[in-house]
């Protein structure tokens, strides 16, 4: 038995160093640049508790990114309660293909981040993420229709934001 737990141990630790940085993207994505780190430490905690089961499944990522985006809209419900508006936090996107941030003064993501907090989780899992509409229904439980609902929402205030931002 301590054998298969020291193995899973370091299944998991390879998995998790494999996949990093692009679980940190995707966090700073959600949480913005100063919550990415500590959204993926969250995610990686959770999903540590129930390894064995999760590593027998085919999609070990989908389900870190599955906590990663419920713990970030838990956040943000926290924190809407607490101030008693909504509130999302600004995102900073990491370029695939450098760990620099983008600037996120740029107009899109200011448009992104003034987004209610679905239909950003929406437009980041479709567009940033490159995720389908089943995957995006999935990572936050909800119907397919509900997805394309809040994205075309979220694309149709992001060309109203970028719009008016350029006139």
């Amino acid at each position: 038995m301590a054998a298969s737990s020291t193995s899973d141990r370091e299944g998991f630790a390879e998995w998790a160093h494999a996949r990093m940085d692009a679980l940190v993207r995707f966090g700073a994505a959600l949480a913005g640049a100063d919550g990415a780190e500590d959204l993926v430490q969250t995610a990686l905690a959770r999903t540590w508790a129930a390894w064995p089961r999760v590593e027998r499944r085919d999609d070990p990522e989908g389900y870190v990114r599955r906590v990663m985006v419920n713990t970030q809209i838990g956040e943000w419900r926290r924190r809407r309660r607490r101030a008693g508006v909504a509130v999302a936090p600004a995102p900073a996107f990491v370029a695939e293909s450098s760990d620099t941030m983008l600037d996120p003064a740029e107009p899109l993501w200011s448009a992104l981040r003034a987004l209610p907090p679905r239909q950003r989780a929406v437009v980041v899992l479709r567009y940033c993420e490159d995720r389908s509409e089943l995957e995006t229904a999935a990572l936050l439980h909800c119907s397919v229709g509900t997805v394309k609902s809040q994205a075309a929402k979220g694309l149709a205030k992001l060309r109203l934001a970028l719009g008016e931002e350029s006139s």
